[in-house]
């Protein structure tokens, strides 16, 4: 038996929470990922891992010989990055996976210069708004905004956005202009913004010198993906909360305007998230110091034309 292969692909299985998951993110057949953990078991004495057709789930001794493997994994690769850091540059695949308005608009753009710095990194980039499992989806890292709700990863800020509210010419010529957040109640469209694992709206949020406030709403259409969410608000269907990256073309050329200028969003947090137990490599851990170099000037928008109905500038 290979131990230290047997002892990776039990570890993989651990932490996809599936035989095929882990086979897919070893590059093995299936078949091969379980013969090694029934040879580990057999090697121990003990059942690691109890597998039913539904699900498979980590015994007592299967959690303390994980805790105490990865452990083993870990100090390796420490190892053998010591050795080759000093005489090699940073290579390999790394899977990136990130929310569609912040890809377009600002990680897609920056690519090309990291590209060109570390020529021998592959990046595999998955872009959606949905909620990624980054240890069973074998992420390396995601890059998200809003606050964090899991003590098992590990999180470095990255930047903040801006963030306004906006709507069609067209809309509030119909509607009229809200001077406050509150008179969005009064008979007002907005498109909500759906969380992907809760499937609620989030609510629209405000402050002004200090104070802050919450507006909570029935939607009549709500989405849960950014750019699909922005192509409804540019499509006459309401008023959105955006990024302001994500509207700065459109509120210069005028197909969007900003209102409730005095009551903007208060700004969003942004950060590159990763497993507290997945080791970082020497790509990952490039790429992050990457994104806190540049990815907070991206997020920034810099004379955009934001004006009120009859205050175009």
């Amino acid at each position: 038996m290979d131990q230290l292969s047997a002892i990776r692909a039990f570890a993989r299985v651990v932490e996809a929470g599936s035989f095929t998951r882990a086979a897919a993110s070893l590059d093995m057949p299936n078949a091969t990922v379980s013969k090694l953990v029934q040879d580990l078991e057999l090697h121990l004495g003990v059942r690691l891992l109890q597998r039913t057709t539904r699900r498979v789930t980590v015994t007592p001794e299967g959690q303390d010989y994980y805790a105490k493997a990865t452990r083993v994994l870990r100090d390796l690769e420490d190892i053998d990055s010591s050795f080759n850091i000093a005489r090699s540059t940073p290579r390999g695949h790394l899977r990136v996976d990130v929310g569609g308005s912040t890809a377009r608009d600002v990680l897609i753009p920056l690519l090309p210069d990291f590209l060109a710095r570390y020529p021998d990194i592959h990046i595999d980039l998955g872009v959606s708004d949905r909620a990624v499992d980054l240890i069973g989806d074998n992420v390396d890292c995601v890059i998200r905004g809003g606050p964090l709700d899991s003590s098992s990863l590990i999180a470095r800020a990255i930047g903040h956005a801006d963030m306004v509210t906006c709507a069609t010419p067209a809309y509030l010529k119909q509607h009229g202009v809200p001077a406050y957040p509150e008179e969005l109640k009064n008979g007002h469209k907005l498109i909500g913004y759906l969380s992907t694992r809760t499937g609620r709206a989030f609510p629209f949020r405000f402050e002004q010198d200090g104070e802050r406030r919450e507006i909570a709403f029935d939607y009549r259409v709500g989405i849960n993906e950014s750019n699909a969410h922005l192509a409804a608000c540019v499509a006459g269907l309401g008023i959105v909360q955006t990024f302001t990256y994500a509207v700065d073309s459109a509120l210069r050329e005028g197909s969007l305007i900003e209102i409730l200028q005095k009551w903007r969003p208060p700004p969003y947090p942004f950060h590159v998230v990763y497993p507290h137990n997945r080791h970082v490599t020497q790509r990952l851990r490039v790429f992050i110091d990457w994104l806190v170099e540049r990815f907070p000037a991206q997020l920034e928008v810099r004379d955009g034309v934001m004006s009120q109905p009859g205050n175009r500038q």
